[in-house]
């Protein structure tokens, strides 16, 4: 995965990485994460680099967290691998509270109205943070569907679509001829 070509910090910049303040709650969290894993494979970070060039990123509680284990783990906060220094930050940021409220949200998750681009949204951003309860395709089908409006619901079901995203795409296409 990682190549041999040298990355610098500059080239790490050049991808507009996102901050993180601690603020922004799990999904804020899973967005960070996942912005930071999409520039590293990008660039080709170095291993080494990765917890160095994301942790520049980060400001208010969220640096100031960071700069508490830098003082408890002196040079060694920085030779952490990138899987480490996630767990803490999710340990961290994500209260298991939250993530109890928003596993409730996902199984609750519904149409409000005609509004499927927003339910769509909001059912994307909570099933990357539960891959365990909808762990596979097929499951995502199934939980996307049930929490779609009465006037669509048989329709998409009995259609069997095979992926998220060609359910999604007739959810979509029966809203817009309603």
């Amino acid at each position: 995965m990682q190549t041999a070509r040298l990355c610098f910090y500059a080239d790490f910049m050049k991808c507009q990485p996102l901050n993180f303040k601690g603020t922004e709650g799990v999904i804020g969290l899973t967005r960070w994460i996942e912005k930071m894993e999409s520039v590293f494979s990008i660039i080709g970070c170095a291993i080494e680099n990765q917890v160095k060039f994301a942790t520049c990123t980060l400001l208010g509680a969220a640096l100031t967290w960071w700069n508490g284990q830098i003082r408890t783990l002196g040079p060694d906060a920085y030779a952490m691998t990138w899987e480490v220094l996630k767990k803490k930050m999710m340990d961290k940021y994500c209260p298991q509270g939250e993530i109890k409220k928003l596993e409730i949200e996902l199984w609750n998750l519904k149409v409000k109205g005609i509004d499927v681009p927003t339910y769509t949204k909001h059912f994307q951003e909570l099933t990357l943070i539960y891959t365990k309860f909808v762990a596979n395709e097929t499951e995502k089908i199934d939980k996307y569907i049930s929490g779609l409006p009465d006037n669509i619901y048989g329709n998409v079901k009995s259609s069997k679509p095979k992926t998220l995203d060609e359910t999604i795409e007739l959810a979509n296409d029966l809203m817009d001829q309603m």
